[in-house]
């Protein structure tokens, strides 16, 4: 009996190690779950991150912007412009691809530059986190007002991707630090892209995404000695989002006709259409 009961106290002794064991066991498993779980993710919400960065760049370039405070504030250097981009079509790969024009803001149905935008996160080995590459278009003309048109009556996804030309220029955008201005900046590299207008060699751009809506772009061309040949020297162009009529905009100077000696000015500063400078 008093064998038994040791035996018995035996076989629960030993009941009672193996459930604590269990429990270890356990704890550990759960424990190798949800650490697992975390990395995974982690690398989930990173690849999302990636593709979140590149929509929000879409996202704050389209639409209609205008440099027009600019050229009220310092009309030697800055022309009212008009800026508008929508979406054109997606690859296969995920890339947006948007539709790119700027007109004078008294002749917006006459672009003198049109592009396609590529975007795309960055490449995992590079340390940024959107890719912004502009395209020529082969057949300008069949695009002008792209975004202003009814989608039944603008170029089909299809015929979009088959109109994407020569490559002209990559920039890299990271996601500006907190408590900045800006949402998104960067820029081509240093030594630009291949471009010949006007006796220059090369072009460079910088470009910010503002957390207001605005987006800032300045473009500059180089010739082989490293002298800027063409492009704003005063700094970037500010474009701000359309703002709603009002009372005040309708007598606005920049709402009447320029004069003629600011057409020749105009004229003189950008070229138009296939002249203008192609970066």
């Amino acid at each position: 009996m008093g064998s038994g009961e040791d035996t018995g106290a035996g076989v629960a002794g030993g009941g009672g190690g193996g459930g604590a064991g269990g429990v270890v066991r356990g704890a550990v498993l759960k424990a190798l779950v949800v650490v697992g779980g975390v990395l995974l993710l982690r690398r989930l919400r990173r690849s999302t991150t990636r593709w979140d960065h590149a929509r929000a760049v879409v996202d704050a370039l389209s639409g209609e912007k205008f440099s027009r405070e600019q050229a009220r504030k310092d009309p030697d250097n800055y022309f009212n412009l008009r800026m508008l981009t929508c979406p054109a079509t997606e690859m296969v790969d995920g890339s947006r691809v948007l539709y790119f024009e700027q007109a004078f803001w008294r002749s917006p149905e006459k672009p003198f530059r049109q592009r396609f935008y590529m975007v795309k996160p960055c490449p995992k080995d590079m340390k940024c986190d959107v890719e912004l590459s502009s395209y020529a278009i082969r057949d300008v003309e069949e695009y002008k007002n792209f975004c202003d048109r009814p989608k039944d009556q603008r170029p089909q996804p299809e015929e979009v991707i088959a109109d994407i030309a020569e490559h002209l220029t990559t920039i890299h955008l990271s996601r500006c630090e907190r408590g900045k201005r800006c949402l998104y900046k960067g820029s081509t590299p240093p030594e630009g892209f291949p471009n010949s207008w006007s006796g220059a060699t090369y072009c460079t751009s910088d470009l910010s995404i503002h957390k207001n809506g605005e987006v800032h772009i300045w473009d500059k061309g180089f010739d082989d000695d490293g002298n800027q040949v063409w492009g704003t020297k005063a700094g970037p162009y500010e474009f701000k989002p359309a703002p709603k009529s009002n009372y005040d905009d309708m007598f606005s100077p920049l709402n009447f006709s320029a004069p003629l000696t600011l057409e020749k000015k105009i004229e003189s500063s950008f070229a138009i259409d296939d002249q203008y400078p192609v970066y």
